[in-house]
């Protein structure tokens, strides 16, 4: 796994005792599959939702940094909006933290956080080290995402949900619709003793809580890629003073054509063929739509082949919407 050797890397060359890297949604930069080593007793969903709630700490701050990276110290120390995200993690026995984001502009694909434990902070080197290495990782992750598109579905599962989770304002689980737990235990497989929950169930309702408290407009949904290139979108969305609904369910073609595209670095005319193409538009009614030659689409289709690696408009339609 890729996350999994560059921590590796990182670790011979920066000290830290404990890490959290997400993929995120593109479009919405959302935290959608988690890679963690936090310390014991970690509240996650307090964890989550105090990240979101940082301003001066999220990873959405430094997409446009150059380089993309922040230490904890970059965060004035008097700043109440920061202030209970200090506090958890000196409960925790944090000390410091330095913070990446990967980003590029077919959008942003993770975020990475070293927390060390000890007196000694990060300090510049480690901070150019990351910077030194984010586009390269940024490449990487959004080339791993194009790979869950390798092929088609391996079969044809039933849909999934929607699936309905309950949380309350401080992201706990308070209620779920009876098919739910069911579903959860296919789709994230873990012990039979602990809840099913997907981590992103608590990123999408920590995005909806910092769009109420104006710390950050993305919309709270995130996609996530399963297995077998089969992928779901979580959405949360406000019920009721007390209530946050999580909805689950299979990504719609839009959704897919859209992650699609990013992860291949389409640009804007080759995603918009796309959408074209998936409406089962000919090539004489793509170019009355896009307003161009016939010529002009079809080398719109030969980068399209050759950035996805499709042979032609089936063997492509086939991966980017998951069918068969």
């Amino acid at each position: 796994m890729l996350r999994t050797a560059v921590l590796a890397q990182l670790r011979a060359a920066v000290a830290f005792d404990h890490y959290v890297w997400l993929l995120t949604d593109p479009r919405t930069t959302v935290g959608a599959s988690p890679l963690a080593a936090v310390p014991p007793a970690s509240d996650l969903p307090r964890l989550i939702r105090l990240k979101y709630a940082t301003g001066p700490s999220r990873w959405t701050g430094l997409i446009e940094r150059r380089p993309p990276v922040a230490l904890l110290s970059d965060i004035n120390e008097g700043d109440p909006e920061g202030a209970p995200w200090r506090e958890m993690l000196r409960a925790a026995g944090i000390d410091d933290v330095v913070s990446t984001v990967f980003a590029d502009r077919f959008g942003c694909w993770g975020f990475l956080d070293l927390w060390r434990a000890g007196s000694v902070p990060f300090g510049e080197l480690d901070r150019d080290l990351l910077g030194h290495i984010a586009s390269a990782v940024t490449t990487a992750l959004r080339a791993g995402q194009a790979r869950t598109f390798a092929s088609p579905r391996e079969r044809e599962d039933r849909a999934v949900g929607p699936m309905v989770l309950l949380l309350d304002n401080e992201l706990h689980v308070v209620e779920q619709t009876p098919s739910t737990d069911t579903w959860l235990r296919v789709l994230v497989p873990v012990a039979a003793d602990r809840p099913a929950i997907p981590a992103a169930a608590y990123n999408v309702g920590a995005q909806l809580l910092a769009i109420e408290q104006r710390i950050d407009d993305h919309p709270p949904y995130t996609r996530v890629h399963l297995a077998g290139g089969r992928w779901v979108t979580l959405r949360a969305a406000r019920i009721s003073d007390s209530r946050i609904a999580v909805t689950i369910e299979d990504s719609v073609p839009a959704d897919r054509l859209d992650m699609f595209a990013r992860s291949h670095g389409f640009t804007p005319r080759e995603t918009e063929l796309l959408v074209h193409l998936a409406a089962g538009d000919d090539t004489h009614e793509i170019a009355r739509r896009m307003l161009v030659s016939e010529n002009t689409v079809q080398d719109h289709l030969k980068a399209v082949f050759a950035k996805a690696s499709a042979r032609n408009r089936p063997s492509l339609l086939s991966r980017a919407l998951g069918t068969r």
